[in-house]
This record gives C-alpha cells, structure tokens and sequence, in this order.
C-alpha cells in the first residue's frame, strides 16, 4: 500500500459517513468518524451497523482493529489534527415541505470549524445539498475559522449505490471535485491518487457545478425510470410487451437499457426527496418552470404503486377484505434495509388500509418496516408469508424472489394468484402452470 500522511476525520457516521469514513482507512488514511450520538459510536467502534450494507461491517472491524480508524463524539479531537475533514450529514426533506433540511449540514460544519486550529486544513462537503449552498459555507468557514487558521472548503459529491457503496467508493467511476483553489484540488487529488492512478475520470469544476451534478444524476435516473412507466400505461391499456419494448430501445446507445425496467416504480432515501429539492430550489431562483417536468415524474412514479394496489384488487375479484396476502419484499431496492419512500412499503401499507390481512416478508428490510408502519404482519421467511395466501405480490427484486418457480409456492398458497410488480418472472411459465398471473405493463385480461 502506498504511502500516506492525511489525517482525515469524516463528520457524520450515517450510510454516507461510516461508509466514506471506512473506505478512506483501507485506502491507508488515518481516519476519526465523528457523530452526536453516543449509542451510534459505541456501536460503529464494535463494528455494528444500523443499516445493511454488504461488506461495510467487515471493513470497519479490519480497520478499527488495524488502528487506521476509531470513532468519537468529540469534535475538538479532530481540529488539531485533521487534514482533511469531509461533512457527510443527512439531507432529508424538509418536515411540511419539499426542499432540503440543511439543519445537519450547517450545524455540523459550524461546529466542525469553530474546533479546527491546524492552519491549512480542508473542509469537503459530500453531502447532496441545493445549489448555493457551498458557497455560503465557504463564507461561513472564513467567518467563522478562528483567528490566525487557514481554511477552505471544497464540494465532493457522493455517487453510492446502496448495496454496492464500498465497491463504488474504492472504485468509482468518476470523481467529481469544486474548488475555489489549485491547493485545494492538488490536496483532494492526494486522498483520491489511487482511484486515479487506475484512470478514473476526474472532473474539477466549480462549487455551482459540482452541486448539480449529484441532483442532475439522480433527476435523470428518476425521468428514465418514469418513462418506461409512461409506456407501461400504455401498454397496460392497449396490449404489447413493455420488457421487449424496453429492450428494443435499449439497443440505442444513446438511450441504453439501464434504469428501463417498468414496475412498481423508484423510491429510497435519494431519487424521490432530491427530485423534490431541485424543483423547490429552482423554484427559490425565479425557475420553477425549468423542472416542472418533474412533479410529471413524481407523479407517474407515485401511479405505479396505485397501480399495483389495483392489480391484487382485479386479481381478487375486487374484494381485499379479510383475504390473505403475501407482500414480498418491503425495501426499496435488494441488497438493502432502507425502506424510506419504498414502493412495496406503501403497496403493503394501501392493502392492509382496505382491509386485506397482508403478511410480510422482506429479507433485510423487516425491522425498519415494523418502525414505520407496526401494524402490518411481519415474517421471518418467504414460506411462512405465503403460507395460505389467497394472493402474493412480488414488489422488490431479491435473488430469493426471483429465483421462484410455481412448483415453489403451489402446494402453499390457498389460491394461485400472484402480482410481479417488478416484471422479473416469466410469465408464460406461471400461467402455464395454472396461476392467474400480472404484471405492471402487460394488458390484464383476467
């Protein structure tokens, strides 16, 4: 491993923070995690997690047991020794409105600031945050460094992937920096030289710029998503195969078959709150017209799991009341336990409001589940939720899910009817073997 002489200290230890904070230590840094909460310290420091995140736990035992990092609730103990500090708080969406909370971010970088005393230290924000908001802490930091102390302060925003974050931070596939000085650069090109000494692409920009680019992504993703949505309604309506359709575009290089999978639609902790802060923010600038397209995004998105909810009725002939349903899958995507703004949450959640007795089963995401929503029924195993089920519904995609075959399930099941709401599984062979068989996207005919 190379040699290295940052300290880094990483404030915040949520999924961005403990991930970024853990991957900087196996890259060779010497790394201090800093959070407000003692119970989420003590636990980080065992190499626990409050979320799931494949290979993250591993990586935090490997280095708090090497010495390359520890975790603290004390900021002062980074200010004197700090080279680089990243900020890397929550961005929610703001209580009562769409916009982004930057309660965390400020807090975090005022207190951050008022403890360093190593001259020349750098501040960069991760965080996804509207634009402008580098800016007015780049003049906060110089208000408020103290006296005698050089600071400055850069954005770096973060392109995880849940599921795939310590892959995607130790091996990105582009680094994205806004700087105000060459210094600044050259210092962030020394914590990220091993990613570019395999040529990943660099792009040094402005603050405005590198703000964007975070929200810019996540608004396109959210639009291709959308649009195949679009044309699932069609296709629901008229006949035609969404999947062939998806894949006779996606040979277009210029359009790609990534992110063009019809079904229950987007949800999590980024796509639908940044797509909702980009409208409110350009709004604040005298552009709302310039993403008004969005809410069209928003709203198609939310008709996908209305849609869904409308299939299991069509499926039970109308009537949920009483009738055993198996959910599976609650989180957002696999490979996760987040069920913020989840599709199959609120799927659930919308079955069980009209009366439905709905089970589920989610392999990661049934403890966050039950917090958000108690009174759903929660199971420990696919066999158990869909054990007499008069309907099951498929709405996020694990391997376990996927993998079904109708042999798996019929001696289960007390009838054999089943809603794919992410078009994984082949339909033909479940109808063949007798189910009553939907997908979002294909014409139901009963």
């Amino acid at each position: 491993m190379r040699r290295v002489t940052l300290n880094i200290s990483v404030i915040g230890t949520g999924y961005l923070g403990a991930t970024h904070a853990a991957c900087m230590a196996e890259l060779g840094f010497d790394v201090i995690g800093v959070d407000v909460d003692p119970e989420k310290i003590d636990s980080l420091s065992r190499g626990e997690l409050p979320f799931h995140e494949p290979g993250l736990p591993e990586l935090i035992r490997k280095h708090v047991d090497s010495g390359r990092l520890r975790f603290t609730t004390d900021m002062s103990e980074v200010g004197a020794w700090g080279d680089v500090h990243f900020i890397a708080v929550g961005t929610p969406q703001v209580k009562g409105g769409t916009g982004a909370d930057l309660t965390y971010v400020d807090a975090a970088t005022t207190s951050l600031v008022r403890s360093i005393t190593k001259s020349g230290a750098l501040i960069v924000g991760k965080s996804t945050v509207p634009v402008g908001t580098a800016a007015r802490l780049y003049d906060l930091v110089q208000q408020q460094k103290n006296p005698g102390v050089e600071l400055s302060l850069a954005w770096n925003p973060e392109f995880l992937r849940e599921g795939f974050a310590v892959e995607d931070t130790l091996r990105p596939d582009r680094l994205v920096v806004g700087t105000r000085t060459e210094a600044d650069e050259a210092k962030l090109r020394e914590v990220y030289a091993e990613a570019l000494g395999r040529d990943t692409p660099w792009v040094s920009t402005d603050f405005e710029t590198a703000e964007l680019v975070k929200v810019a992504a996540n608004a396109f993703l959210a639009t291709k998503i959308s649009f195949i949505n679009a044309f699932a309604e069609v296709t629901e309506t008229v006949g035609g195969d969404i999947s062939t359709l998806a894949d006779a575009i996606g040979f277009d290089d210029r359009i790609g078959r990534k992110f063009l999978n019809a079904g229950v639609g987007f949800g999590g902790g980024c796509l639908p709150k940044d797509i909702r802060a980009l409208q409110t923010r350009v709004a604040e600038l005298g552009l709302d017209h310039s993403m008004k397209f969005l809410d069209e995004i928003d709203q198609i998105n939310l008709r996908r799991r209305k849609k869904a909810v409308a299939r299991a009725f069509e499926l039970l002939d109308q009537d949920v009341v009483g009738k055993k349903i198996a959910v599976l899958g609650i989180t957002f995507k696999p490979l996760s336990d987040d069920v913020r703004d989840a599709p199959g949450l609120d799927v659930a959640a919308r079955l069980f409001n009209a009366g439905a007795d709905v089970q589920v089963y989610d392999p990661e995401g049934n403890k966050n589940a039950a917090k958000r929503y108690p009174r759903l029924g929660y199971v420990d195993s696919l066999t158990e939720a869909v054990k007499d089920a008069e309907l099951v519904v498929l709405t996020t995609e694990w391997n376990e899910f996927k993998a079904l075959t109708p042999a798996d399930l019929q001696d289960l099941v007390a009838a054999k009817r089943f809603v794919d709401a992410r078009n994984v599984l082949p339909a033909a062979e479940w109808e063949a073997a007798g189910w009553t068989f939907a997908q979002l996207g294909r014409k139901f005919n009963g």
